[in-house]
């Protein structure tokens, strides 16, 4: 069974300096914070989801870790990157539900606009079965997931106070 990649790309209008700092200094509030609001999303897309699914239930409540947090600087005209590995799973029965390894990445596109990207990689759970579920909703579930988590952590970077 080999792992599922998904990936995202969104911008915020913040300096990258703002931006890296932040991913640095605070990277665990500001996913708790992005988790939070995306698993409160979550369970409206469920809700929308169980007329094709049935009453199974997949919005649940996540313990996130850091793994690692990186700046790279630009070499030979190439933007500096920060990046920040990290993973989450679900909080109770995490062998019921998908375990996520991912990774948040940095740069400037302006000097007013940041670019990020977030990737990641799942490995479904529950063998055949969960494979099977996977085949049939689960990706677009972790997908939409993904993309919401990246939209909340740029909601939560225009949050900050401008420094």
């Amino acid at each position: 069974m080999s792992d599922h990649k998904v990936r995202f790309y969104g911008y915020v209008e913040r300096p990258y300096g703002q931006v890296s700092a932040l991913l640095r200094e605070q990277p665990l509030e500001l996913l708790q914070r992005a988790t939070h609001s995306a698993s409160t999303r979550a369970r409206a897309l469920v809700a929308n989801l169980r007329v094709n699914v049935g009453a199974v239930e997949v919005a649940v409540d996540v313990r996130t870790h850091i793994d690692r947090v990186a700046e790279e600087e630009g070499v030979a005209g190439m933007s500096p990157i920060t990046s920040l590995e990290f993973g989450w799973e679900a909080a109770r029965a995490p062998g019921f539900f998908p375990l996520m390894k991912a990774r948040l990445s940095a740069w400037p596109l302006t000097s007013t606009e940041t670019q990020l990207q977030l990737e990641g990689d799942y490995a479904p759970p529950l063998g055949p079965l969960g494979v099977a579920i996977d085949t049939v909703v689960g990706h677009r579930i972790a997908e939409a997931s993904v993309e919401r988590l990246l939209q909340d952590v740029i909601e939560q970077i225009r949050r900050e106070p401008r420094g």
